[in-house]
């Protein structure tokens, strides 16, 4: 089955509300007249490096929120920031007379063991009875929408993820196209060393004339053998058919999806060493251009990488 292949550049939001049970009265009813929001926002990078930002009220949630996100993401610098917010009109509680009796038995508790401890301010208190009441109510909401906005995350890295892979065929196809521009200059770059080289040895021939200790056949034959070290030397056939198995090899992985930004870093790093071999046996301006246009979307292809899960 074949799987999408994930940039690690993606945004997503995503706001949910509690809904009162039918007798939720005070500061219950005034939890519930909130909401929470969740920004998650990554960008690249070389493992999974989650920050959170979370208000006090909702500190508890971090470990359930590390494993959601651990499980929908396996690469790149992820933030994922969770804000509540409450209508005006519900911004504070109505306190309620068991939850001051409670918060008054415990400051008293807290101030025979500590008697310079300062009393509780009015908005500390207030604060208490917010965080108090539908807490449990508030956490389910904010995970449900951590769940909606990671999916969105997902979602997002995938549609870049599917822009890449275009970019990335082509690039591909332009190294094929150049990689076959390069396969018939060597014979004729070959060839036209060859004529030189014969050449050279006629007139060396001419030059020397009857006193030379050399037959034409024999400076013939030397100067063929000097025309094959030097095909030798410049033979790339070796290095394009590397190329190209590189090339299929990425092809595959990006068909295949899944997680493969390492796996093409590496492959990036090896069309690189070909190419530069192949500019330098390169001995002709044809050649040259060649390897120049080559490294040029070689490395376009590797900034794209770098942006893979």
């Amino acid at each position: 089955m074949t799987k999408s292949v994930y940039s690690m550049t993606g945004f997503a939001s995503a706001s949910a509300a509690p809904t009162p049970g039918a007798g939720a009265t005070g500061a219950a009813a005034s939890a519930a007249g909130g909401g929470v929001t969740v920004d998650v926002r990554s960008v690249n990078g070389r493992f999974l490096d989650l920050s959170l930002k979370l208000p006090d009220e909702l500190r508890g949630l971090e470990p359930a929120l590390r494993e959601m996100v651990g499980a929908a993401v396996r690469r790149g610098k992820v933030e994922l920031r969770l804000s509540t917010h409450a209508d005006v009109a519900t911004a504070w509680p109505q306190p309620q007379s068991e939850q001051l009796n409670r918060l008054s038995r415990l400051e008293s508790t807290v101030q025979s063991w500590l008697p310079n401890a300062r009393p509780l301010s009015v908005q500390e208190a207030l604060n208490w009875c917010r965080i108090g009441a539908g807490t449990e109510r508030l956490d389910e909401v904010a995970l449900e929408a951590a769940r909606s906005a990671i999916d969105g995350l997902r979602e997002a890295r995938a549609r870049e993820g599917a822009r890449l892979v275009d970019i990335l065929t082509e690039r591909i196809a332009r190294l094929r196209e150049l990689a076959a521009q390069a396969v018939p200059l060597v014979p004729a770059v070959v060839q036209r060393q060859q004529q030189r080289f014969l050449e050279r040895w006629q007139e060396a021939l001419s030059s020397a004339g009857a006193g030379s200790s050399l037959s034409a056949e024999a400076l013939r034959d030397r100067a063929l053998s000097e025309a094959a070290s030097y095909a030798l030397r410049i033979d790339v056939a070796e290095e394009l058919a590397r190329l190209r198995a590189h090339l299929d090899e990425i092809t595959r992985l990006l068909a295949a999806g899944g997680e493969l930004g390492k796996r093409l870093d590496f492959l990036i790093q090896e069309l690189h060493r070909e190419a530069n071999t192949l500019g330098a046996k390169s001995s002709v301006l044809e050649l040259t251009n060649v390897s120049v246009e080559m490294k040029v979307a070689i490395e376009q292809m590797r900034e794209q990488v770098q942006n893979i899960e």
